[in-house]
This record gives structure tokens, sequence and C-alpha cells, in this order.
């Protein structure tokens, strides 16, 4: 049977919010956060646990954290809904942007460039601000459970101008081909590397890092731009912060190695001074070490950068 209907539900729920003023869309997205939380309770549990280590936090401050990180979750799936309401003048409005001079320079040097995100604050909103401020802007996307809400959203990035390589096709080509067009090039790169990443830490626990980013940055010689957003009063920011590099000494498992834990690391100190705002209870730490291809050379690889670092 056809989910047409799913679609076309979706999107009358979107037609309806649209007609809201944008404070009451915040206000209902926060008031029902703690209705998905309770229906979400794995998910939640998933979070505290998650908090307790990377926050250092003890059961009762992890819950009020995850309380938090919950009401703002549902102002964002509101704010995905909004989204047709993003007018350059809305935007204006309400989304800072901190640091474009980064991307402006960095797109200077011409080899495209590597967007380096995660998913905190609303990263949505985040991608469609850069694509408004005329910044030629792609990015790789994971299909969603639900297609036709894939359709939707795919609609949205699209009507604010972002090119969008859904996963699963042949979306690194058309990648690589954004590079050569000298486009920016967004990684969602917080998510779990799967069998073919690096061990990388991270917010206190073992895990296996993307090394999408310091690829892309290798191959076309592209800086990459850490992006992210956060909340603020009625709003957000958007913080562009300066460009890292892959640094080519010569030996490339570990040159792809130190940028790959430099966006890590780049990563983990936006969510700790944004905790509220980063999704916890995501399967970040699924593939254990010992699931992941060649581990043992891995670990030695990234012991020899740790040891020449330490040396400087």
């Amino acid at each position: 049977m056809s989910n047409e209907w799913q679609y076309k539900a979706l999107r009358g729920l979107s037609k309806t919010i649209c007609h809201l003023p944008y404070s009451a869309v915040v206000k209902l997205g926060a008031s029902l956060g703690p209705v998905y939380a309770k229906a979400a309770s794995k998910q939640k549990m998933r979070a505290i646990q998650n908090i307790k280590i990377g926050m250092n936090m003890n059961d009762q401050e992890a819950e009020a954290l995850a309380d938090k990180l919950f009401r703002n979750v549902g102002r964002s799936a509101l704010e995905i809904l909004y989204m047709p309401k993003l007018t350059p003048e809305f935007i204006h409005k309400h989304i800072e942007v901190r640091g474009k001079e980064y991307i402006e320079a960095a797109l200077a040097e011409q080899h495209g460039v590597v967007i380096l995100t995660a998913h905190v604050g609303n990263w949505e909103w985040m991608g469609a601000t850069l694509a408004a401020l005329g910044y030629p802007s792609t990015t790789l996307v994971k299909k969603q459970p639900n297609a036709q809400f894939t359709r939707l959203m795919n609609e949205y990035r699209e009507h604010a101008g972002l090119e969008v390589f859904a996963r699963g096709g042949s979306e690194i080509l058309r990648a690589m081909k954004a590079m050569k067009q000298k486009k920016l090039l967004g990684f969602l790169a917080d998510q779990d590397g799967g069998f073919h990443g690096l061990p990388v830490t991270f917010l206190g626990q073992e895990s296996s890092a993307v090394l999408g980013p310091a690829t892309f940055a290798q191959k076309f010689k592209a800086p990459v731009v850490p992006v992210f957003a956060s909340r603020k009063p009625n709003g957000h920011i958007v913080h562009i912060l300066p460009p890292l590099y892959y640094k080519d000494t010569g030996n490339e498992e570990e040159d792809l190695y130190r940028l790959t834990e430099a966006t890590v690391r780049i990563t983990e100190s936006f969510i700790r001074e944004h905790p509220d705002e980063w999704l916890w209870f995501q399967h970040r730490w699924n593939t254990r070490l010992a699931e992941i291809i060649d581990i043992d050379h891995k670990l030695a690889v990234r012991e020899a950068v740790h040891a020449a670092d330490n040396k400087r």
C-alpha cells in the first residue's frame, strides 16, 4: 500500500505550523519534547548513560540535562516543519552568523571546502542559512527510516538552496564533483564510523570515527571548516570556526589519523559547550574497537601520532 498519505499528512502539518508565529513554534516544540521523551524511554536512558560519561555527571545532573535536550529536540522537530518560512528576511532577524570570513577565505583557496558539522543545535537550519547567504552548498545526508519524511526533508533542503546527495547510490561521485566545482560539502561527522572507521576516543568513550572529512581534505587539498549551530533566545547562532588542514608529512596513515582526531576534538569541544543541544541518544558508540577492521594496526598508528605530537 502506498505511503503517499504520510507525505501529504506531513505537508499538511507543516503548512499549519507555518501559520504560527515563530515564538509559538518554539514554545509548542518545547512542550512536545517531554512527551517524546516518555515515548522514547530507551533513548532517554541511553542519553543519560552517555551524558554521565561524557560530561562527568551524576544521575540527577544527567537526567536534568537530558530533559533539556528533549525540549530542544521538540523545538527542532517543529522548526524543521517550519522551514518554508526561512526567507532571507526571517534569517536576518532570527539567525546570527559568526565567522563568515573563515568560509569566504576558504572558498577563495579554490579547492572546495569541507564543512564539518554535527547533530547539535538545528543543523538543518544551519545548512539552509549557509545556502541563503549565497554560498554554493551541498550536503551528504542519510536516508531516514521513513521514506516520505526523507522526501519532504529533501524538498525543503533543496528549496533552501542546498544540493542534496543521499547515501546509498552514487553520492560519493556527486560529492567529488561538487568539490571539483569549488563548492561547500557538508559532513555530519559525529556519527559512528563503523568497521572502516578510526579508533578515536569521543566524549569519554572509545569510538569509531568517520574518515570522510579527512579523506576529502586530502584528496582535494581542501580546508575543513567547522560549522555548528546553537540556540539563542528566539533564534539561533551559526558558529563558523577557523579551518583545519590536512598536513602531508609523508606518512599518509598518520596524517589522516591526525586530521580525523582534530575534527573529533573540535566537535567534542563544541558539544561540551552546548551539552543540551547534542543528540546524546544516538548510536555513536555502536562499533566496538575489536570490530574495527585492522584495529591493531590502527591503534599502532594512533600511538605513533600521539608519541610524535607529545615530543613537540
